[in-house]
């Protein structure tokens, strides 16, 4: 079970239901120019059959360019984003990608505190909230990741491990959270061949929104972002509190992708 602490989930309850689903892709470090490619074209044939639907890709750096070049005037059906965002604005910073380059290419959506981020880069709570902070400032909207490891989740931790990365980012104020996205990535669920289910899962969204609502931004759409499929996605988005998805492996398949968004 996870530990209890924040506020009382039943007191913000809030209806999402007349908001679009919001389904993002994740490529994190595959694709070439060739596959992109075909693709995006694939992506955009079959856009229709998820018209309730708010659809994104969020490609490596190298491929904005290219998926501006693809999805240009057709924005409606999908828009773009970057996996990552550098907090300094310009300078000696070799390797980094600052908001405003992102928004020379058109950019809508970015990525902040991706669990590989998090893992991988040691990227802190704080950092995730600058990066998120500096994305707003430029135009963009953030997605923020958070989630717990198994080892956490074994440990009932999640509540508190979650409560703790969303702590800077609730520093925003209300006015700037209004203007993010919260993904919840349960890091237990991604690649560990154990999955959550739609009950464990929404119980976490739940957790989420009403920390979110204690901070006034009660709306702030929340997708679900752990090893989403097909065969599972009809039943998280079933969940009250489960306003889409970010999607990692099954976004390379256009089939996949697109009946995620349509389920």
């Amino acid at each position: 079970m996870c530990a209890r602490i924040g506020p009382d989930l039943s007191l913000h309850r809030v209806n999402t239901s007349t908001m679009r689903r919001l389904v993002i892709g994740n490529w994190k470090m595959n694709g070439s120019l060739a596959e992109n490619g075909r693709l995006l074209s694939a992506l955009l044939d079959q856009s229709g059959r998820a018209q309730d639907a708010e659809l994104a890709v969020c490609v490596p750096y190298p491929y904005l360019a290219q998926a501006a070049q693809a999805l240009d005037g057709h924005k409606a059906a999908i828009a773009w984003g970057a996996q990552d965002v550098s907090v300094h604005a310009r300078g000696a910073f070799t390797g980094e990608v600052s908001a405003d380059m992102l928004h020379d290419f058109g950019v809508r959506w970015v990525l902040a505190g991706h669990s590989e981020r998090r893992a991988y880069h040691g990227e802190s709570d704080e950092l995730v909230a600058l990066k998120a902070e500096v994305a707003l400032a430029a135009g963009l909207a953030p997605v923020v990741c958070v989630g717990e490891t198994l080892q956490q989740h074994q440990d009932g931790l999640a509540h508190e491990v979650i409560a703790r990365q969303l702590g800077p980012v609730l520093a925003l104020g209300a006015e700037r959270l209004a203007r993010l996205v919260v993904a919840y990535e349960p890091v237990w669920a991604i690649g560990t061949g154990q999955t959550a289910t739609p009950e464990q899962a929404q119980e976490v969204h739940a957790f989420i929104r009403a920390t979110l609502a204690a901070a006034g931004a009660a709306q702030v759409r929340l997708l679900y972002g752990g090893s989403v499929k097909p065969d599972n996605a009809a039943g998280l988005f079933a969940m009250e509190d489960i306003d889409g998805a970010l999607v990692g492996g099954a976004s390379l398949d256009a089939d996949e992708f697109i009946a995620i968004a349509a389920a």
